[in-house]
């Protein structure tokens, strides 16, 4: 009888991508840190890339996917907990990113040295791996920016926010050694337009308020607090909600349902509803946008450099899969055609790379410099829309690289996929982000001209830059700018990604950059001459260590 028990050997398969520092294969993020100031040894980064690059902690990232939270509204003998259980995963990632401060690390010392280049980096790096347990982390650490508007507030919950504990029990803030913030603004009749938010907040004595009313969405739900925004007596404000009331009790946030999502399936999101639950208003009455504004600005520039980080992640598995099958007697790494594809990725990564942590130095320098703070307002929606909008592209481009073997779940690639939308879609989707990037160069028009002229000194000899920047001057005074506003945030994430590349990238990059992207429009991956381009742009996408 013949054995069919071994019917054939496994071979030409890449091993499994595991146990590679994230950080130190990656030339573009080492050569954007140093354009920036920030030494990758002196920042721990060198350490963080590897440990995030584990095979361990990429098989955490997979399980805390695979095992999504569930939802529990009431304990075994009928209490109201509206509590809501993670497998242990998520717990084990969330303490690591804690440990080492992705949450509050620019907090430390406000204004001083690289924090935001250097969390940018970390950032980057933990949504490759995993990014849904990066939404809470994201949201605690800009929340200290709206609480600002309450020093008092701001004073009561910031040494806990600053700590590196993670402390998951579902206790009162104030016996917790650490805590997480979320947010809420959105609700079913406005969506995006949170000005027709209906929910009414009755103020019961000095700044504490009963909230009555409902949220659409409201991630990561078993945070200790949460800023949401509610209609009071002086119009829409922002107030901090916690999970327990001062006297211990919890507070009346009913959750109704987990949101079944595409993606980001190990991070919780929520409906809940508000009866009467106690929150203390943040800032005055009235001047809710402007208060929760400081928190969407840094949540913005989290999205665009957690989308470069997903896009980075797709192209290392690209490049992987390419250096180890062979195709017709070669290896796919060699063959003409996926050179170009695996190249094109590789220019997009970079230009993202460059261009998100050129936002961070902007938040790092803008407290003293002026300009830096013009580019922080203007650029940091620009590199949101371009970089959240070219992930989900590119991301199909690796897995395509790697065939059937990409489009299984057993490959990351499907989850990074599904992962990508999410970025471009919060915090403002495409439009939102396009009709804010024109009223701010409509409010300031001497700042988006001093923005511009500090992009062009970079790259005005560049091919394509004059005209792209003619272009967008052109769109932005036509009498249908609102209906291009688009094309005007497009031409200004396209220069601002130029400038960035020409700070830290090799000028052969950067100048197959502007001709494929400013001075011709950009065709499908694979499609754009590169020129000689294509091998430095390899070397430098995956560096053997």
């Amino acid at each position: 009888m013949p054995n069919f028990s071994n019917s054939h050997e496994v071979f030409n398969q890449a091993p499994p991508f595991g146990d590679v520092n994230l950080i130190a294969t990656n030339r573009p993020l080492l050569d954007a840190l140093d354009a920036h100031g920030a030494d990758p040894d002196a920042e721990g980064l060198v350490a963080f890339g590897a440990a995030w690059g584990s095979a361990e902690r990429i098989d955490l990232g997979r399980l805390a996917n695979e095992n999504p939270p569930k939802l529990r509204t009431h304990d075994a003998r009928g209490y109201r907990i509206d509590a809501v259980e993670f497998h242990p995963a998520y717990h084990v990632l969330m303490r690591a990113s804690m440990e080492d401060g992705l949450h509050a690390s620019t907090w430390d010392e406000p204004g001083s040295g690289n924090a935001h280049v250097a969390r940018a980096a970390r950032i980057y790096t933990a949504a490759g791996v995993e990014s849904g347990h990066v939404c809470p982390i994201t949201m605690t650490h800009a929340s200290a920016a709206a609480l600002a508007a309450s020093p008092n507030r701001l004073a009561e919950w910031l040494p806990k926010i600053r700590s590196r504990d993670y402390d998951s029990r579902f206790i009162p803030f104030w016996e917790k050694s650490a805590v997480t913030l979320g947010m809420g603004m959105t609700e079913k009749q406005g969506g995006t337009d949170v000005r027709a938010n209906t929910t009414r907040a009755a103020q019961k004595a000095g700044d504490e308020y009963a909230l009555t009313g409902h949220k659409w969405f409201m991630s990561a739900p078993m945070c200790d607090a949460f800023l949401v925004l509610a209609q009071a007596p002086g119009g829409l404000t922002c107030f901090l909600l916690p999970r327990f009331r001062p006297d211990g009790s919890l507070n009346a946030l009913r959750l109704q349902r987990l949101k079944d999502k595409l993606g980001n399936r190990s991070n919780a999101s929520s409906e809940v509803e508000f009866h009467e639950a106690f929150a203390w208003r943040i800032g005055e009455e009235g001047r809710g946008v402007r208060t929760i504004i400081e928190m969407v600005q840094l949540t913005r520039l989290d999205c665009a450099v957690a989308s470069a980080g997903l896009a980075r992640m797709g192209l290392a598995l690209a490049m992987h899969h390419a250096r180890h099958r062979s195709v017709f007697q070669r290896k796919l790494i060699d063959q003409p055609a996926m050179r170009m594809v695996l190249g094109d990725l590789a220019l997009e990564s970079e230009a993202m790379t460059a261009l998100s942590l050129r936002a961070a130095h902007s938040f790092d320098l803008q407290q003293t410099d002026e300009h830096e703070a013009a580019h922080a307002r203007l650029v940091t929606p620009a590199a949101k829309f371009g970089i959240c909008k070219a992930a989900p592209r590119l991301l199909y481009e690796a897995m395509e690289c790697l065939g059937g073997n990409g489009y299984v779940e057993e490959s990351a690639l499907p989850r990074l996929y599904r992962e990508a939308p999410v970025n471009a879609i919060w915090e403002g989707s495409g439009n939102v982000i396009a009709l804010d990037i024109l009223r701010a160069e409509t409010r300031e028009p001497e700042v988006a001209t001093a923005v511009l002229e500090h992009l062009m000194a970079d790259i005005q000899d560049l091919p394509g830059a004059s005209e792209a920047a003619r272009d967008l001057v052109m769109a932005l005074h036509s009498p249908e700018a609102e209906a291009r506003a688009r094309f005007i945030a497009e031409r200004l994430f396209l220069l601002a990604a130029t400038a960035a590349l020409a700070r830290s990238a090799p000028p052969e990059i950067t100048q197959a950059y502007a001709l494929t992207r400013l001075a011709a429009p950009s065709r499908m991956i694979g499609a754009n001459d590169l020129g000689p381009a294509v091998n430095p742009l390899l070397e430098r996408a995956f560096v053997a260590i």
